[in-house]
């Protein structure tokens, strides 16, 4: 009787100690600091002062999200059904959208272009906040060196994801994370050319904004700043 009640009492100890929220994870810290980053970021957007609210998304970031660790998503996707993202074995660059907010001009082919350059170094990920059926067509505009995924509200395996992902940082939101899923970086989704720009320099835009954002990933993996820079 003595052993099954010390079985229990470690057991029991074992199982409120996996309970716990990791401190270092980044489901744990957002969840302590998004309401008030909400409530001021809120307030400067009613202010209409777009310059307060990216120093306060910045602040977030680098103060907080930077240095925690992703959670092992399992991810649903066109070419493999499922995949966590612990299988890509490899930094990732997780870019989530929706396929009803259109991508600014160049932006995909800025993707596909960079997915192509450094397919060996990172794994590239675009993921949808919609349907299946919804995603099914602007996913084709991708190259095979994205991984193209979707994660919906409805969908009950989702709900870890859309809560943690989706709603506090909002979309287009890019995501770097090392091989261990631990974050380096968060920043907003792509450029954001002007109607007016030309198809070259939207390109532009969107490819140096994207790789400066891959530039924590690629630099840890040693790649020079030279080879960076160069497009």
């Amino acid at each position: 009787m003595k052993t099954i009640y010390t079985f229990l009492v470690i057991f029991l100890f074992i199982f409120s100690a996996n309970c716990q929220d990791d401190p270092n994870s980044f489901n744990y810290v957002i969840k302590n600091n998004i309401k008030k980053y909400n409530l001021e970021s809120n307030l400067a957007f009613e202010n209409k002062d777009s310059e307060k609210g990216q120093i306060l998304f910045d602040s977030l970031v680098s103060n907080h999200l930077i240095g925690t660790r992703f959670e092992d998503y399992t991810l649903k996707g066109f070419e493999k059904r499922k995949i966590k993202l612990s299988e890509f074995k490899k930094p990732l660059f997780i870019l989530t959208h929706a396929s009803w907010c259109i991508p600014s001009k160049g932006e995909i082919p800025a993707l596909n272009k960079l997915a192509q350059k450094y397919a060996k170094d990172v794994q590239f990920v675009i993921l949808f906040w919609d349907k299946k059926h919804n995603v099914k067509q602007i996913a084709r505009k991708f190259n095979h060196n994205i991984s193209v995924c979707y994660a919906n509200e409805s969908y009950k395996n989702d709900a870890s994801i859309v809560a943690n992902l989706k709603h506090p940082l909002g979309f287009p939101t890019s995501y770097f994370l090392d091989e261990n899923l631990k974050v380096i970086n968060i920043k907003r989704g792509g450029a954001q050319p002007s109607n007016k720009s030309t198809y070259v320099k939207a390109y532009t835009m969107n490819y140096n904004n994207f790789r400066d954002g891959l530039g924590s990933l690629l630099i840890e993996k040693n790649i020079s700043k030279e080879q960076l820079s160069t497009n």
